[in-house]
């Protein structure tokens, strides 16, 4: 199972995210539902450090982990934060819709 934590801060921005473990839909490397995974994230993960003012720190290092935490954002990058959590939340909470079996989404809100 691909377990997923998303952190936020009580204002909604995104601060971070770690995916841990392959989700077991199907062999290494063919796994459909570890590879929506993937792309959600990695695709917020573009987005965050193509960001002027936004400072991320990625962890991609070994495969069956991908984890990123928002080190710093200027003020006027609040909203673009709430997008790309709203962003990752809906589409990781469609895949556990639909994957209940392999997709677990934990969402955590810190002051």
């Amino acid at each position: 199972m691909t377990t997923i934590t998303l952190v936020c801060g009580k204002d909604g921005v995104l601060r971070s995210c770690v995916a841990e473990g392959h989700a077991g839909f199907a062999a290494k490397g063919h796994d459909i539902v570890c590879a929506a995974v993937t792309m959600l994230i990695r695709t917020a993960m573009q987005v965050l450090s193509e960001t002027d003012g936004v400072t991320l720190h990625a962890d991609t290092a070994e495969r069956g982990f991908l984890a990123f935490e928002v080190e710093q954002a200027a003020g006027e990058k609040t909203e673009r934060l709430v997008c790309i959590t709203d962003f990752l939340e809906c589409g990781l909470q469609s895949l556990q819709s639909e994957y209940p079996q392999f997709v677990r989404l934990q969402k955590q809100t810190r002051i």
